[in-house]
């Protein structure tokens, strides 16, 4: 009797003929890139290294594009925001020791938001594996380890017939929801070694969709059609399922209100008659959250900043949709359905029943309202000048990349992304360094369309290497470097918690005269015109650098009552 897995398992006659005619000259790093190339990336990040240098000559004779980045953190970060725009696999080719570890902050960011990179890094010859003693330049005890708090699976090859089927199983758990970093590790001598295995075609790396259970669905569409106050909290997970459409149709259907949080910006339209926008660091906002009798979060787990700074204690019913089984229900009491935002929204669609709320826009509007009112007593009219002329020189289906800085923080509550996908940061882990690198990873995805980076001066100094990788690829990146001096986030956080700040103060280069030493065309602006000079550098092919010297200030957030 035959099944029909008997014959997914036949090889087709090509494949077999492709089995008896390996080329010559191939080794442990060919078998790599072919396992990649099979499962279809068409683009690499990473940097060269000693014991990576077999996997880097293979590279070099495919023709997959590779981006080669000054410092392997960049290069993390690069494939990060790729994986984010693309929703693609994004692999990152790293040596060992100092440069596998170099890039662990950006992969702490890729796990915090669930951004697909395929980090593989050399390892010392297998000899010298587990003890630490061989004195092997790079040598660790145990490699592995310092990515296994951080990554979503680890992944071993000791030999050379090991790396297709590692290489696979790293890409099918990167893909599978929740996205997230994983790390392949391969000797360098296995990487080195000539092999006559056949070269790799096509790996089977399907990842697995996350299913709601049907029972749960159907209790959460009860509870949401007979709500009297439901709302809607959006996060990333709407974004990276590619789930906005069904969440604004749901929305409609019920006459919810949407929240979205900081990293799900853009998951439902800024201007529409139920969208709360992101004002989550406000009481207003807080409170009217609390007293929804049914709350839906849908791909958040209601960490720190989506629960503004966890003094939000809902009073009705929870219902929460997380890819990530360890957000579920980590931080409130609900209804858990372990599933992907998408396929959990089409569930609903499917089974709530329409409600009609009249009322539901007058009430966003005068949440709404009363923030305006809050903001606009601060006196901010820089701050909010600033971010307007931002938005008004940065086309709408551009993306932008943003820093931890003042400007940023604005952005997180009060920038429209206009459109899903757009807008990232490095809010996740909270790294510094994250936008200029990560809008380099956005431009290699797509060439065509340009893309903006904002830093500020402190963070910018994390990136300046990267100025020689944009203008080696000409990369359509222009960086906004707002100039205040020194850590300008921080020297408010210690100014006003201990009366004075310390180590926040920072000498550094003109910014203008560093950026055309590499090449880069530069200029300085004012917030009168930098909105002219934003846009007529976002028009202009290849890379550019708008330097904003200004001092900024954060709104006050509220916590708690005022």
């Amino acid at each position: 009797m035959t099944h029909d897995h008997d014959l997914v398992l036949r090889p087709t006659a090509a494949q077999t003929a492709a089995a008896l005619s390996a080329p010559p000259g191939r080794t442990g790093g060919d078998l790599v890139i072919e396992t990649l190339r099979g499962l279809g990336a068409t683009t690499v990040f990473g940097l060269p290294g000693q014991h990576a240098l077999a996997l880097f000559d293979a590279l070099g004779r495919s023709d997959l594009t590779y981006v080669g980045l000054r410092v392997e953190n960049n290069a993390g970060f690069a494939a990060d925001a790729y994986g984010r725009v693309t929703g693609e696999a994004a692999p990152l080719l790293l040596s060992a020791g100092p440069g596998a570890l170099t890039a662990l902050p950006a992969l702490q960011e890729a796990a915090a938001a669930s951004a697909p990179v395929v980090a593989i890094g050399a390892q010392v010859p297998a000899r010298g594996l587990g003890g630490g003693r061989h004195g092997y330049l790079h040598e660790l005890r145990d490699q592995r380890a310092s990515f296994r708090d951080i990554v979503k699976s680890v992944h071993e090859a000791r030999t050379a017939s090991q790396i297709p089927s590692a290489v696979a199983a790293a890409w099918e758990s990167a893909l599978t929801a929740p996205h997230g970093p994983v790390w392949v590790e391969i000797p360098a001598d296995v990487l080195a070694a000539p092999t006559d295995l056949p070269v790799v075609t096509a790996p089977d790396a399907t990842p697995h969709d996350l299913v709601p259970r049907p029972e749960l669905t159907a209790l959460a569409a009860h509870w949401l059609s007979r709500a009297e106050r439901p709302a809607i909290v959006a996060g990333g997970g709407v974004v990276r399922s590619d789930a906005a459409t069904k969440l604004r149709a749901l929305a409609e259907r019920l006459s919810a209100p949407v929240v979205t949080t900081f990293g799900g910006k853009g998951a439902f339209p800024w201007e529409h008659p139920l969208s709360l926008q992101s004002w989550l660091e406000d009481r207003h906002t807080t409170d009217f959250l609390q007293d929804a009798d049914v709350l839906l979060v849908v791909g958040s787990g209601l960490g720190e900043l989506s629960s503004n700074y966890h003094t939000f204690h809902p009073r009705g019913r929870v219902v929460q949709i997380e890819a990530d089984l360890g957000k579920l229900e980590s931080n409130h009491p609900a209804l858990g359905i372990h599933a992907d935002a998408r396929l959990a929204l089409s569930a609903l669609l499917e089974t709530v029943e329409e409600r009609h709320d009249p009322a539901a826009p007058e009430r966003v509007r005068a949440v709404l309202e009363a923030v305006r009112e809050r903001i606009d007593a601060q006196g901010l009219t820089l701050e909010r000048q600033v971010l307007a002329s931002v938005r008004k020189a940065l086309p709408d289906t551009a993306p932008s990349f943003w820093d931890m800085t003042i400007l940023a923080y604005w952005a997180w509550s009060a920038f429209d992304p206009r459109r899903p996908g757009t807008m990232h940061s490095a809010q996740g882990a909270g790294g510094l360094g994250y936008a200029y690198p990560a809008a380099l990873g956005a431009a290699a995805a797509d060439p065509d369309r340009p893309v903006l980076a904002v830093s500020g001066d402190g963070g910018a100094l994390y990136s300046v290497a990267e100025l020689a990788t944009a203008r080696q690829h000409d990369l359509p990146v222009t960086w906004l470097i707002v100039d205040d001096g020194g850590y300008g986030i921080l020297r408010e956080y210690m100014t006003e918690s201990y009366g004075r700040a310390t180590g926040t103060e920072l000498a550094r280069p003109d910014f203008v005269a560093l950026a055309e030493s590499f090449g880069v065309p530069a200029r300085r602006t004012t917030p009168e015109e930098l909105e002219g000079d934003l846009r007529e550098a976002l028009a202009a092919p290849g890379p550019s650098v708008v330097v904003l010297p200004a001092v900024l200030r954060m709104f006050a957030p509220t916590h708690t009552e005022d």
